[in-house]
């Protein structure tokens, strides 16, 4: 039987990535609080294509 709750999973990709042309896709999988967190998620995580932390907002 399902879990009934707020938290639902999301996906965190990286804006530098896509703006600088770099190949590959960096993207996490997280969860949050629908309730709490309205709005967008935006975390700095490692991109391992780019080798560094950057920015990674969440996308639909």
């Amino acid at each position: 039987m399902a879990k009934k709750g707020n938290r639902v999973q999301v996906i965190l990709e990286c804006t530098e990535q896509r703006e600088s042309g770099v190949p590959g896709i960096s993207r996490y999988i997280t969860t949050k609080n629908k309730k709490n967190t309205t709005q967008r998620l935006e975390r700095k995580k490692y991109n391992p294509y780019m080798k560094k932390v950057t920015l990674h907002r969440e996308i639909k």
